[in-house]
């Protein structure tokens, strides 16, 4: 079963938001954005990316500006005819106003085929010639998109309706059951005619989303300064990766935002740092590139090298569903358990963030080792943030560099401590976890009986 940009949006928020953030045009390329299927094909990959990126050049060329605002406008007529395609295809006899949808369909998607070959697209993004169906709905020859049942459908239309402007009520009566019962015939011999362009009506409207959505992907791209991807080997490389939610989110409160260089290869990589350091958000920001790349997107870094994986799966404690009422601790076993039974025959990208910190320590490190022993021997990627020490797996470790006190010249305090934090990474060759909270808590003069007491402990 394929997993669908719907499913992902629901267990990963910061996807939901770029969907969200999405110009589209039409109910029906909003529906498509959703229905995006995450690939996993190479191919396929490579051609979502081209049409992205052909279509972000031509918004760069002042003599595609009338050809990109003619499909826009085309694209915002565009309803979604699903249901009503379904049943012409299943020979149900259509409403008047299921007939007008038809006809504005074949009426805007001529228009859109127009601009499209204007762009030099039309080789791409193939939509059906339509023409045929809206003559069938236009005897008239009038050209506009306006339709009802036309006197020329049948000869006895025109007559009876001339009796009906000068008719009293009986006779009205009888006059408007007898043009009901021919514009019936009417729409069930159209309903026969158009049968046969039931699937090209649909293909037409479904290759129109398609389009909309491919468009709101550039123009997205171009918003957010996002970047196509490289494919080379079997290696995960972010340059300059930013989570463009929490950018925009710093942006906005004036908070200093610093993009991540980060490679992952096959194994297990840790990643260490003390607290505010930026763990959680790194693993959710290359999870997120990861999905954009896989839905088709352009992805949120300076440049990227990606390859695609069977699945991006997330064990981040605030993103476990309510598990019928278990502990954070039993709902977040469950979905490592479930992820390392998948890693046997799966190629995925797992980010997991601090297991077992839930637990009592000894156990809990114990849980962590067990996990990266594992999971080091799959082909899968798997990225593992955590504050335990001396785990002795032979694995990469990364560590956030974390608090720089000299990193700017202001008094540290609870509010503007982002601004001495460096998100960068750099290779760890110790075992040990970084230990800086008891410095921290002195800097912003907590309680001294607390720190102490603390340092006495230690």
């Amino acid at each position: 079963m394929s997993i669908l940009l719907q499913n992902k949006t629901k267990e990963v928020p910061a996807l939901l938001y770029v969907a969200e953030n999405m110009e589209l045009m039409s109910a029906a390329g909003r529906r498509r954005m959703y229905e995006q299927p995450l690939l996993t094909d190479k191919k396929l990959l490579k051609r979502e990316q081209d049409i992205v990126e052909l279509f972000q050049e031509r918004w760069k060329e002042s003599t595609m500006i009338k050809p990109i605002t003619l499909l826009r406008h085309q694209l915002m007529q565009l309803h979604d005819l699903h249901t009503t395609l379904k049943s012409l295809a299943s020979h149900t006899v259509l409403e008047e106003v299921e007939l007008f949808e038809i006809k504005n369909l074949s009426y805007i998607s001529g228009h859109a085929r127009k601009a499209l070959a204007e762009m030099g697209l039309d080789d791409l993004i193939t939509i059906p010639d339509l023409q045929p169906v809206f003559d069938i709905l236009d005897p008239d020859k009038t050209g506009i998109t306006s339709f009802y049942i036309y006197d020329s459908y049948d000869i006895r239309l025109g007559p009876l309706r001339k009796q009906m402007k000068g008719a009293d009520d009986v006779t009205m009566s009888e006059l408007l059951a007898a043009q009901n019962e021919i514009q019936i015939q009417v729409q069930t011999r159209l309903c026969d005619e158009l049968h046969p362009y039931a699937e090209m009506l649909s293909t037409a409207m479904e290759l129109m989303a398609y389009t909309d959505f491919a468009m709101a992907r550039a123009e997205l791209a171009r918003r957010w300064g996002l970047v196509r991807p490289e494919e080379e080997g079997n290696t995960i490389y972010l340059k300059g990766l930013f989570n463009p939610r929490l950018r925009e989110h710093n942006e906005k409160h004036h908070l200093r935002y610093q993009p991540i260089d980060i490679e992952l290869t096959p194994g297990v990589t840790f990643v260490t740092g003390a607290n505010m350091a930026g763990k959680t958000v790194l693993l959710k920001s290359v999870g997120v590139a990861q999905l954009m790349y896989q839905f088709g997107f352009p992805v949120p870094a300076v440049s990227a090298h990606l390859e695609p994986v069977d699945d991006v799966v997330f064990c981040i404690g605030d993103e476990q569903n309510e598990m019928n009422g278990l502990s954070s601790y039993a709902a977040e076993i469950t979905r490592i358990s479930d992820v390392i039974k998948r890693s046997k025959n799966e190629h995925l990208l797992v980010l997991i963030d601090e297991p077992a910190r839930t637990t009592n320590p000894i156990e809990g490190k114990a849980l962590v080792q067990s996990i990266a022993t594992l999971m080091e021997k799959r082909q899968s990627i798997t990225m593992i943030t955590t504050h335990y020490s001396q785990l002795g797996i032979p694995c990469r470790r990364l560590r956030v560099k974390g608090f720089v006190d000299s990193l700017v010249d202001i008094p540290l305090s609870a509010q503007n401590i982002n601004l001495f934090i460096d998100y960068s990474l750099v290779t760890d060759t110790s075992d040990e976890a970084p230990h800086e909270a008891l410095r921290i808590a002195e800097m912003l003069e907590c309680d001294e009986e607390l720190i102490k007491t603390a340092k006495g402990f230690l």
